[in-house]
């Protein structure tokens, strides 16, 4: 995508059609989920995956140990501040002069899908009756990682097991993230970020704390939905000018200090 098509996605300005399509590309995702005969191959490909994944933990081998590290919470730090990374690494996603405003859109949009999730999707799913337990939970023979190493979950929570596993919060973040990169960005720098995005989503599928469709549907659904209204409307045009009001004085200032006079995010004008 060139420089001056990216531009236009910061406009504010409504873009009915892509918001109706964005949302049209939901609810399809979401109904090959509902609908019975589709859902049987979902559940088919749920359970073939856990058992891809998670059954090879059991022989407590560098496969437990790397699942097992990548399973903590600590871990999900270090996939925030890559993600964060290829947000405002000049000339990696986005151009050096436009790394800050790629940041506030996606800072704003992360916002939106906090409060999307939190008011609109999760009463949805409560009262639909959607939500579900993890495989790590349900299925008989499940290898748990908290149990394959005890002594590491008194000093880092591990994620292995969700009473409520649907959708996956951790993938909604994931799939908003490349979304919204893959908007600005093109070529490789579009194959990385998706290729990060499934790498950092495995940790949970491996645990068993949530289901492929947790993922595939509930992530993606949640994901479709927050990017049709931060970037199909004027709200993300809107936050990025007033956080550009608000936050650059202070990042130029402290982009003076050593280390970060060399970061475009610090101190482009």
């Amino acid at each position: 995508m060139s420089h001056h098509e990216a531009d236009r996605l910061l406009e504010p300005r409504w873009r009915v059609p892509a918001l109706v399509v964005l949302h049209l590309a939901a609810l399809a995702l979401l109904a090959t989920w509902l609908w019975p005969p589709l859902r049987a191959s979902w559940d088919r490909l749920d359970a073939a995956t856990f058992a891809l994944l998670n059954a090879p933990l059991a022989g407590k081998g560098a496969w437990a140990y790397a699942w097992g590290i990548a399973s903590m919470r600590a871990f999900d730090l270090a996939v925030a501040l890559v993600m964060l990374a290829v947000l405002i690494k000049g000339d990696l996603a986005f151009a050096a002069g436009r790394v800050r405003q790629a940041f506030y859109a996606f800072a704003a949009i992360l916002v939106l899908l906090l409060a999307i999730r939190t008011a609109v999707f999760a009463p949805l799913v409560a009262q639909m009756r959607w939500q579900r337990a993890s495989p790590s939970l349900t299925v008989k023979g499940a290898v748990l990682i908290s149990e394959l190493f005890p002594g590491w979950t008194g000093l880092l929570h591990m994620k292995d097991s969700s009473s409520r596993a649907f959708p996956g919060d951790h993938a909604s973040v994931l799939m908003l993230w490349a979304l919204f990169v893959s908007a600005f960005a093109a070529g490789w720098r579009r194959w990385l970020v998706w290729g990060l995005a499934a790498l950092f989503a495995m940790p949970r599928l491996v645990a068993g704390a949530h289901w492929l469709s947790d993922v595939l549907v509930g992530g993606t659904l949640l994901a479709l939905v927050t990017i049709a209204w931060g970037l199909c409307t004027p709200y993300a045009a809107r936050a990025v000018a007033l956080l550009d009001r608000v936050a650059t004085p202070i990042l130029l200032r402290l982009g003076r200090l050593p280390g970060l006079s060399r970061l475009a995010f610090f101190t482009r004008p």
